[in-house]
C-alpha cells in the first residue's frame, strides 16, 4: 500500500466493516470507552486484578434470575399438563413450554467432531510446553487441543465436568516464531488464572440463552392480519430479552476487558513483552490470513498456475508462512495507525489492539521464562503433522466456495 507516513495520505483506505447489528454496534462503543478507561487506570499505576464489584454482583443476580426463569418455565409446562390433563389447550400450553425451555436450556460446551483433537498421547510435546506455560501463568494445562484453520486460538470447557480446551488455528500458528507461540499460549492460559466473567458457567451460559431466545424471537416478513399482530407480539417481546441481554453485556464487559489486559500481562511474564508485542502486530495482519487462504482454494480449483488440489495441500501452511514473512515493516506501521483510527480489536468484546500493544510495548523489560527451543519446535511440528495435513485438505476443499 502507498501512503505517507509524515501526513498519513492513504493511510486508511478503504472503510471500516459495518457492525453485524445493533447489539455488536453498542458493544464495540462500550469496549473502545472501557478499554480506554482502562488503559487509563494502568498509566496512572493502578491494579487490575480481578474483583467483585458492584457490575459483576448485579450480572450473577440477572444470570441467575435467567437460569431461574427456565426453571419456572419448565414447572410451569409440566403443572400445565398435569393439572389441565381434562383439557386440551392447558396441556398443548405445557407442551410449548417444555419445548422452550428445553431449546434454551443451558448448554454445556462440546467438542467439534470434523476438526482434528489432540490428547496428550497425540502431541506430548506440546502438551508438555502448554503445562510449563501454565505453572508460570498460575493455573494448569489443558485436557484437549483443538486444530482449526482460523487465524485465531481461545480456551474454553467442555463436558459436564468442564474440561479445558485449547482452540488452537493454524492460520495464526504457523505465522508465529516461537517466541510468539509461548505468548499466545501465555495469553490464551491467561484467562484460566485470572478469570472472567463473561465466560463463566453462570454468566456465560445466561448470554447465550439470551442471544439465542433474540433470535428465536425475530419473526419472519408477516403476510396478513393475524400474522402482523403475532410479529409485533414477538418483537416485544424480543425488545424485551434484547434490553435484557444488553443490560448483562454491559454489565459483563468491563470484566472481560481487564482479563484481556492481566492476560497480556501474563503472556509477557511467559514470553516477553517485546513477543506480546510482536504478536500484536501480526494480529493486524492474521485479518487477511483467510483471504489468503480462500485465494489457495480457488487456485487450486480453477487451475490456475497448473496446480492441482492435491498439490495445494502440499506447502500450504509454509506458503502462507512466507507471504506473512514478506510483509515490510512500513506495511505494519501503517496497519498499525490504520488500526489506531478504526479501534482495532480482536473481537468486539477486546480493547482497542493500539491500547494493549502501548501498555505492553511500555512495560519493563524482562527476560523470557519459559522458552521453545528449535528442538521443541520441530518436536511439536512433527506431532501437528497430520492435523496440519488434515486441515490443509479442508481448506482446499471448501474455501473456494
Amino acid at each position: 500500500m502507498t501512503w505517507c507516513a509524515t501526513c498519513d495520505w492513504n493511510v486508511d483506505p478503504g472503510a471500516p466493516a459495518p457492525a453485524a447489528g445493533r447489539v455488536d454496534a453498542l458493544r464495540r462503543r462500550l469496549a473502545r470507552r472501557h478499554g480506554q478507561w482502562l488503559a487509563d487506570e494502568m498509566a496512572r499505576g493502578e491494579s487490575l486484578r480481578p474483583h467483585r464489584d458492584a457490575s459483576s454482583v448485579l450480572a450473577y443476580v440477572i444470570a441467575l434470575a435467567v437460569h431461574a426463569g427456565i426453571v419456572m418455565l419448565t414447572a410451569l409446562g409440566a403443572v400445565l399438563i398435569v393439572a389441565g390433563w381434562d383439557t386440551v389447550v392447558q396441556p398443548m400450553l405445557g407442551i410449548g413450554f417444555l419445548l422452550l425451555a428445553v431449546t434454551v436450556r443451558p448448554r454445556v460446551g462440546r467438542l467439534p467432531e470434523d476438526v482434528p483433537v489432540l490428547t496428550r498421547d497425540d502431541a506430548p510435546r506440546l502438551f508438555a510446553l502448554v503445562d510449563e506455560v501454565a505453572a508460570v501463568v498460575g493455573t494448569t494445562g489443558v485436557h484437549r487441543v483443538v486444530v482449526l484453520p482460523d487465524a485465531n486460538a481461545s480456551v474454553g470447557t467442555y463436558g459436564v465436568r468442564g474440561r479445558r480446551v485449547l482452540y488452537l488455528g493454524l492460520g495464526l500458528w504457523e505465522i508465529l516464531t516461537p517466541a510468539q507461540r509461548v505468548a499466545l499460549l501465555g495469553h490464551e492460559l491467561g484467562h484460566y488464572a485470572h478469570g472472567d466473567t463473561r465466560h463463566s458457567k453462570v454468566v456465560g451460559t445466561a448470554l447465550r440463552t439470551l442471544a439465542f431466545l433474540v433470535d428465536v424471537l425475530t419473526p419472519d416478513a408477516p403476510h396478513g392480519f393475524l400474522a402482523r399482530i403475532g410479529a409485533v407480539m414477538l418483537l416485544t417481546l424480543r425488545a424485551a430479552v434484547l434490553g435484557v441481554l444488553v443490560l448483562l453485556d454491559h454489565l459483563t464487559l468491563r470484566a472481560s476487558q481487564r482479563a484481556e489486559y492481566l492476560a497480556d500481562a501474563a503472556a509477557g511474564r511467559v514470553a516477553s513483552p517485546s513477543a506480546v508485542v510482536e504478536l500484536m502486530d501480526l494480529l493486524l495482519v492474521s485479518d487477511t490470513v483467510r483471504d489468503k487462504l480462500r485465494r489457495e482454494s480457488v487456485r487450486a480449483h480453477t487451475g490456475i498456475g497448473g496446480q492441482r488440489p492435491r498439490d495445494a495441500e502440499q506447502g500450504l501452511w509454509e506458503r502462507l508462512a512466507a507471504q506473512t514473512g514478506a510483509v515490510p515493516p512500513e506495511e505494519y506501521e501503517r496497519l498499525r495507525r490504520a488500526g489506531e483510527r478504526r479501534g482495532h480489536s480482536a473481537d468486539s468484546t477486546h480493547p482497542p489492539t493500539h491500547l494493549r500493544r502501548r501498555h505492553m510495548a511500555e512495560a519493563e523489560p524482562r527476560g523470557t521464562r519459559v522458552t521453545c527451543d528449535d528442538t521443541a519446535a520441530q518436536a511439536i511440528a512433527a506431532e501437528l503433522a497430520p492435523a496440519r495435513a488434515s486441515t490443509a485438505r479442508h481448506v482446499i476443499r471448501d474455501y473456494a466456495g
